[in-house]
């Protein structure tokens, strides 16, 4: 008996195993077909990963460059009383805040969580990939057929994960291959500067390290409080202290250092531009400020522009002092955007905040309102009909994809049907208040329309077609090669930003555009620290200082030594408009623009910026 209960016992196991390996080989299909892929289908195959690949690393670089948005979120104006959108424009790329303060004055925070950024890139490859082209191997007699692309990606500390599920079938001659399952593992260490960047953020918000260096600004740049010996009235400009401050700007927020690997201290007091947050981080951290930002300076008692302090000591009873002084105390809100980045070789990512310094004090560290992911109550309240026709720029009907966008909220409503001469829609959409009706076609833009579902019934998009052209940009009708350019095709809607000769192609639709190129070379141009000391007259101790007898305290400011590799060598700015019979027959869009020379000193740097504004791109359709 004992030796029929092994017997089945052996059985059992060996049916267990029999089972896994059948449930395995399932899972693991699509992997093992692929692992037997044909040898003639490898180039298409490989390929397609490419692409893949490409198109995550491309998504990576949005990620970083829009503080972990490829989609920002809708625009919000900033106001006269608080001069600061929700984006922060940086070259034309529209960065996202992570912490600002709205036009109306409520604290806002816009922190992307790290799903959201997966889930964002997972749409962007799904685009993407549907647009990889398979030309070449078409012309070759290969058959591709692929479905729908779905996407899911893990973006990890040194690289993302990514998993394509989609039909993909290749055909040449009597070789055949299909597959669903495709996986491409990318370098990339956006995750781990997405951690970096958060560590920092909440370190912000603990210590407010970035107030705490606003206040001190302000007090060593503008006249905040204190005593003069004279007895004549003292008047400053408020015009002239907003040039001191931002210029105090430019010069310190660049010195600020987190804890870390990456710089050196010329001397110990520069330990005062170090933030510890709790770890040493090993990648280049940098902190930007531009004049050309929004700042806010508003300053009491202010009187026609002017801040007025009078001397004490001449009126009737005072004479027994024997001399004159002239004290004041003026209160400010001084607010400015600081842009931190961090980076490591071509690899960057950035995000801004809004530094707020209230009554000459740093902020609270108050609650601020989340932007939320998704608001799902609103799409399931649809209860206003809206009628949608969608058209080309001939009034041709054009089917089209329907979605509905209110505040923070996305709905899918459907799609335009063609019915004759019209591609209509009617369908019920959510009650709000200058919404958006977005349109989407694959080969047009993709239109917004302003609308009111609460007194409107009816929306009418045209829709302008895009067309695909070769990119090539020439520096003084020379083939830029070696070098890398930042192209950006500006129009009212958005921005079309291509990093050239990693891209040489770029959809391009009717309309005005600010075309904008900025070429950079290879340099080394070493920026020289300098120490700037700064006095200030302070109250004497004791009896002195009551009577108005200051003293000078003085310290010094320093900003370390650093290098420059990759500098403006030319490039220009166009205002164009693009019509249709250019793009109709073009194949190919030539940039040539001015050759500035490679700069080796900082004052050539400068010009060479400057030098952007006011040459021209020539604009060539071929």
């Amino acid at each position: 008996m004992k030796n029929k209960v092994g017997q089945v016992t052996v059985f059992v196991i060996v049916a267990i195993l029999i089972v896994a390996v059948i449930g395995l080989l399932f899972v693991f299909r699509d992997n093992i077909l692929q692992s037997d892929l044909p040898q003639e289908l490898d180039p298409v195959y490989n390929y397609y990963l490419s692409c893949i690949e490409a198109e995550t690393m491309n998504g990576a670089f949005i990620l970083g460059q829009q503080g972990g948005y490829i989609e920002p979120p809708t625009f919000e104006p900033g106001s006269e009383y608080m001069p600061f959108s929700n984006q922060l424009d940086f070259l034309g790329i529209p960065v996202s805040y992570w912490y600002y303060v709205s036009g109306n004055g409520v604290v806002k925070e816009q922190i992307p969580s790290r799903s959201k950024m997966q889930a964002e890139l997972n749409s962007y490859v799904n685009e993407g990939v549907s647009l990889c082209d398979f030309k070449q191997f078409t012309e070759q007699g290969f058959e591709i057929e692929y479905g729908e692309a779905k996407t899911s990606s893990l973006i990890s500390q040194n690289n993302i994960d990514v998993n394509v599920n989609q039909d993909l079938s290749i055909k040449f001659g009597d070789v055949t291959w299909s597959g669903k399952n495709h996986k491409v593992d990318v370098n990339s260490r956006l995750g781990k500067f997405y951690d970096i960047a958060e560590k920092i953020y909440e370190n912000q918000k603990e210590t407010m390290f970035l107030e705490n260096y606003g206040v001190d600004i302000l007090r060593l740049y503008a006249p905040v409080d204190g005593t003069e010996i004279s007895c004549a009235t003292k008047l400053w400009q408020v015009n002239d202290i907003r040039e001191n401050l931002t210029q105090a700007l430019e010069a310190n927020v660049p010195a600020v250092k987190i804890k870390g690997d990456y710089y050196d201290l010329s001397n110990k007091e520069n330990e005062y531009f170090v933030q510890d947050i709790g770890e040493e981080v090993d990648v280049d951290v940098n902190f930007m400020f531009t004049r050309d930002w929004p700042v806010k300076v508003e300053v009491w008692p202010e009187e026609d522009g002017l801040l007025r302090a009078d001397p004490v000591g001449l009126q009737e009873g005072l004479g027994i002092l024997g001399f004159c002084y002239v004290p004041y105390h003026f209160v400010y809100d001084f607010a400015y955007p600081v842009l931190i980045q961090l980076y490591s070789g071509s690899e960057m990512f950035q995000f801004p905040v809004v530094v707020l310094v209230e009554k000459n004090q740093a902020r609270e560290a108050a609650d601020a309102v989340g932007l939320p992911d998704v608001v799902p109550e609103l799409c399931n309240k649809k209860n206003a009909e809206v009628s949608v026709y969608t058209y080309d720029t001939s009034l041709n009907p054009i089917e089209a994809e329907i979605k509905f966008k209110c505040f923070d909220t996305q709905c899918s409503i459907g799609e335009t049907e063609s019915n004759g001469a019209d591609a209509i829609l009617t369908d019920n959409f959510p009650q709000c208040v200058n919404g958006f009706i977005i349109a989407k076609k694959e080969g047009y833009e993709t239109e917004k329309y302003q609308i009111s579902t609460t007194e409107e019934d009816e929306a009418i998009i045209i829709m302008n077609r895009l067309y695909k052209l070769g990119l090539e940009v020439q520096k003084e009708g020379s083939v830029v090669e070696d070098s890398q350019a930042v192209v950006s095709f500006s129009k009212e809607d958005g921005v079309n930003t291509v990093i050239y000769p990693d891209q040489k192609e770029v959809e391009l639709g009717v309309g005005q555009y600010e075309i904008k190129v900025y070429v950079y070379s290879d340099s080394e141009i070493s920026l020289r620290g300098s120490t700037t000391q700064k006095c200030v007259d302070v109250p004497k101790s004791g009896l002195l200082g009551i009577v108005g007898q200051t003293e000078k305290k003085c310290f010094d400011m320093v900003v370390p030594d650093q290098s420059v590799t990759s500098v403006v060598s030319g490039g220009g700015t166009q205002n164009y408009f693009i019509g249709e019979s250019e793009l109709e027959g073009a194949r190919k869009l030539t940039l040539n623009v001015a050759d500035f020379g490679v700069p080796t000193k900082v004052e050539d740097l400068q010009n060479n910026y400057n030098s952007i504004e006011v040459n021209r791109v020539e604009v060539l359709f071929d």
